[in-house]
């Protein structure tokens, strides 16, 4: 990264990003059981929607889940996005600090939607 972002800041970005990709690690392997369990007991897409009407413990997990995608990859994207696009500015950081907010806005709507009866 440049000096649009302090040293101090890239250390905590670092750390963030490996903490919630440990997050992300466990979330993937919990999503994929889940799915090849649903899979493997013949489940329509209705019958899996019916499940999750008002289950707060998937609720609970899927917004875990995209708070940890929020997070994750904004942080690469500003790295991206000064590493390769050569954004010198604090641009980067705005760019990805608005990305951050649509990906859990998206995230989280989503996570609304399939609970929620």
């Amino acid at each position: 990264m440049n000096s649009s972002v302090t040293l101090r800041t890239q250390a905590r970005l670092w750390y963030w990003q490996r903490m919630s990709a440990i997050v992300l690690a466990l979330c993937v392997i919990v999503h994929l059981a889940v799915i090849m369990v649903a899979v493997r007991g013949g489940l329509t897409a209705g019958q899996v929607l019916q499940r999750t009407r008002g289950n707060w413990a998937f609720a609970a997990f899927y917004a875990v889940f995209v708070l940890a995608c929020t997070v994750h990859v904004p942080v690469g994207l500003l790295t991206i996005a000064e590493e390769w696009l050569g954004w010198r500015s604090r641009t980067a950081v705005v760019a990805a600090w608005l990305f951050a907010a649509l990906l859990a806005v998206a995230g989280l709507r989503a996570v609304y939607g399939v609970v929620m009866p």
